[in-house]
């Protein structure tokens, strides 16, 4: 058979086969079946592992004894799956949202000051918890990435310092200043103004199951929230792309100009009413380590370091809020994309020469896809 005979069309078609045999070479399972190497999330008995929680020890084991390779196209495992031939294979479209919809904001103005403008950073969100007597707070941050969930710290779920009688309830989207119901930002004609903040109920709360609550290095601090109803997009609430185009997934965060933002600690207050952010710059992780090694904390891969300026930290952010940056990566137009989420720090935050510690988002983008659910 030929495959090329001048015709571009027959070009691209051999092209799209191509890729998809790379995608289904043969190979051999653990247990020393045949198979195919292919996508996880298409290989069904390997793929409902992956949901179970919390993992077994020999299910993980049996899920990495079976990685192939991974998918040059967008950078997910490939797994040997034993399954029949005529199973079906499961061809998901990402429920995450592209760059366009994702990481735009309408504000134009020049980023800078304590205080964000009103419709800054649309897709920030805080963590409701319901304490007894009826009391709630908002005690931890999160970020918007599609219509239906929410992405935050894994310690801001099953943490070791929240108290047992706290339930984590709720997410509000959309909130600005959080001592008034009705938010506006400029004076005069330059006022500009928001609708109320939205409160959603969570319905499911997954954290990464590999997550050690007691550990002080809190490897695998992230944890994916579900809403119990689809959210509209406005102005005020939109989602933050995630690093999924190559360029992005091989980019590294050192030197990166970055933001924090949410409603955490200040230096003149527990918390801020009014969200606030703050630019910190990537910092290499050997050097982080070199610093955390005092605490006998050692920091891998998963983990990414920014800020070490004196007063200026995520401690003006909240835990499980966002690093981000802004790229334009995949499209012809700027937008932000998440790089982190806030995990830990120095005690007091704010140090010279101690940098804080985040989520590394990239190294995540698989799990996260794999547990979202339409």
């Amino acid at each position: 058979m030929r495959w090329f005979n001048g015709s571009s069309f027959i070009g691209l078609i051999l092209l799209i086969i191509l890729q998809v045999a790379v995608a289904q070479q043969t190979c051999t399972t653990p247990d020393q079946k045949s198979g195919r190497c292919i996508l996880l999330r298409s290989c069904d008995s390997l793929f409902t592992l992956i949901k179970k929680q919390p993992l077994l020890p020999e299910d993980r084991t049996l899920l990495s004894r079976s990685q192939c390779g991974w998918s040059v196209q967008d950078n997910h495992p490939l797994v040997c799956c034993s399954d029949p031939i005529d199973t079906p294979i499961r061809v998901q479209a990402s429920l995450l949202p592209s760059p366009g919809v994702c990481g735009i904001q309408t504000s134009d103005r020049i980023v800078g000051g304590i205080n964000t403008k009103i419709d800054e950073f649309p897709w920030l969100a805080l963590l409701k918890y319901a304490k007894p007597n009826n009391i709630f707070g908002f005690h931890c941050g999160g970020v918007l990435i599609n219509d239906r969930y929410v992405l935050t710290a894994s310690h801001c779920v099953n943490g070791k310092d929240i108290p047992p009688t706290w339930n984590l309830a709720e997410v509000r989207l959309g909130e600005w200043d959080t001592s008034t119901d009705d938010d506006c930002d400029g004076f005069g004609v330059d006022t500009d103004c928001s609708p109320p903040p939205v409160d959603v109920i969570i319905v499911k709360k997954t954290p990464h199951p590999e997550y050690n609550p007691q550990s002080l290095e809190q490897y695998n601090d992230i944890a994916l929230l579900r809403l119990e109803q689809r959210i509209s997009y406005t102005d005020f609430v939109k989602p933050i792309c995630l690093p999924r185009s190559s360029e992005l997934l091989d980019k590294s965060s050192v030197g990166l100009k970055l933001q924090v933002a949410g409603w955490g600690r200040t230096a003149t207050a527990r918390f801020s009413n009014v969200k606030q952010k703050v630019g910190v710059d990537g910092v290499e992780l050997a050097r982080c380590n070199e610093v955390y090694r005092q605490e006998q904390v050692v920091l891998r891969e998963n983990q990414l370091c920014a800020g070490g300026v004196a007063g200026k930290d995520s401690c003006q952010g909240d835990s499980g809020g966002p690093l981000m940056g802004v790229t334009t990566a995949g499209s012809k137009s700027p937008y932000w994309y998440l790089v982190g989420l806030v995990s830990f720090g120095p005690t007091p935050c704010g140090q010279q020469g101690w940098p804080g510690v985040y989520t590394n988002v990239v190294k995540y983008v698989s799990w996260i896809e794999s547990n979202l659910v339409e």
